[in-house]
């Protein structure tokens, strides 16, 4: 559900914000140069970033002046009315003190309160930052043609790719990207915004930090260059550095945990420990058949950019049934479901759709207990539905018996391939290829 949004006033200004969660202390999210509170909660993997973050604080949540529910048509703000707007929003959800994590160019505002404001800043956070635009983002000479190029193809998450790399061929999260591009602001205020954030120099305020500071940064960051990280970790006295491995400047995609991890550990000592929650659920393996034959028959370029158009069409599909991708296997997916008849159908409509590419996938599902923890699966359940997804043909969808009764009237007609001893199974499992 999506937290009620409220508004603080900064001078005539309305900004508007959320408070999550019920933790010992405030954190507030200083997002990068556009946000938008409502939509940020309808793509899961941001709703899952802010969760973390509202577990062990009182988060609060803002869009800057500009963008996303705030006030629009404000000019182009300087950087110290924006950061303005963080004051402004704590003293509205009574917050005498809070840390601060910035994330972005939400970095520099983050810097000049934590120099102003050091007795309201419990902590300073910072993910892929930077102290200098010109610097460490674009330099001058580069800047009027990506404003250019943005303006043209804002709105059609044709940027993706300049934010996050790792998921720029999944179709799905273009759309989304491509949502979140228009609600988040129009393509003049994004123009207009991103010639204020080319003049941000914060450079000579950072010795003056006081406040106990963490610094994160991705070593391949394509958005923004690692030695802005090494250089604010160099000037800010005894900041912690944290260089972690990725390529993406988004938060919300790569390995998001590890970034997760260190600000959670950073801000309260600890990091989370998750015990396993157990649950039932269906497992789906899926597997591209003869992908290394392939891969070399097409070369590596080629074969990437199919194994993309793959990966996207498998993400649309558990989208739209309701499954949880877990993780990738190469040239394959983990996912598990809450519906065993989903799961078949999502498995039928994967083949169905990778044909056209020339590809065959094998899918392999069963239905059983599972333990759920770090975002990681485990358990006989998982083991069985892996050795399930390699009994398969080419092509096929091939399910245990414990699937097959779950589904009964459910209209999916099954063939019976009998009894199978699966390596590592004590019993036999009987296996029921789905008809097509």
């Amino acid at each position: 559900m999506v937290p009620k949004t409220r508004y603080a006033k900064s001078g005539d200004i309305k900004i508007a914000y959320q408070v999550v969660g019920d933790g010992p202390f405030d954190l507030v999210l200083v997002p990068g140069f556009i946000s938008n509170l409502d939509v940020a909660w309808d793509e899961p993997h941001r709703a899952r970033v802010w969760t973390r973050l509202a577990a062990f604080s009182r988060l609060i949540m803002f869009d800057k002046r500009g963008t996303g529910l705030s006030d629009r048509t404000v000019g182009v703000p300087t950087l110290e009315e924006r950061m303005d707007d963080v004051r402004a929003v704590m003293d509205s959800v009574g917050s005498q003190q809070a840390a601060l994590f910035g994330i972005s160019e939400g970095g520099a505002m983050s810097v000049l309160f934590a120099a102003t404001y050091p007795e309201r800043t419990r902590a300073l956070a910072l993910y892929g930052t930077y102290g200098h635009f010109r610097s460490w983002v674009l330099p001058p000479d580069r800047i009027e043609g990506a404003l250019e190029r943005m303006e043209k193809a804002w709105g059609t998450g044709e940027s993706l790719a300049l934010f996050a790399p790792s998921v720029a061929a999944d179709e799905n999260f273009r759309q989304s990207w491509a949502r979140f591009e228009r609600l988040g602001a129009s393509p003049s205020a994004v123009v207009a915004l991103m010639r204020m954030n080319s003049e941000i120099d914060v450079r000579p305020i950072l010795p003056s930090i006081r406040v106990p500071t963490l610094i994160v940064h991705r070593q391949g960051d394509v958005r923004v260059n690692v030695e802005a990280g090494r250089f604010m970790a160099e000037k800010i006295p005894n900041a912690k550095y944290v260089e972690l491995q990725g390529n993406d400047h988004l938060l919300w995609t790569g390995d998001t945990d590890c970034v997760l991890d260190e600000v959670e550990e950073f801000l309260t000592g600890s990091r989370s420990a998750v015990e396993a929650d157990r649950v039932l659920a269906t497992v789906l393996f899926t597997d591209i058949v003869n992908s290394t034959k392939r891969a070399e028959k097409i070369g590596d370029r080629a074969w990437h950019d199919l194994l993309g158009h793959h990966n996207a069409i498998v993400r649309r599909e558990l989208l739209r049934h309701r499954g949880r991708e877990v993780r990738t296997l190469g040239d394959g997916f983990l996912a598990t479901f809450d519906g065993p008849a989903r799961s078949i159908r999502c498995a039928l409509a994967i083949n169905e759709s990778v044909e056209p590419l020339g590809l065959q996938v094998r899918a392999g599902l069963h239905t059983g207990e599972i333990e759920v923890a770090d975002d990681d699966v485990s358990g006989i359940a998982v083991h069985i539905a892996s050795r399930v997804a390699t009994m398969a043909k080419p092509g096929q969808v091939l399910v245990s018996n414990t699937v097959r009764d779950l589904v009964a009237g459910s209209n999916i007609r099954f063939h019976d391939e009998g009894h199978h001893s699966l390596k590592g199974i004590t019993d036999s499992v009987r296996l029921f290829a789905v008809e097509r």
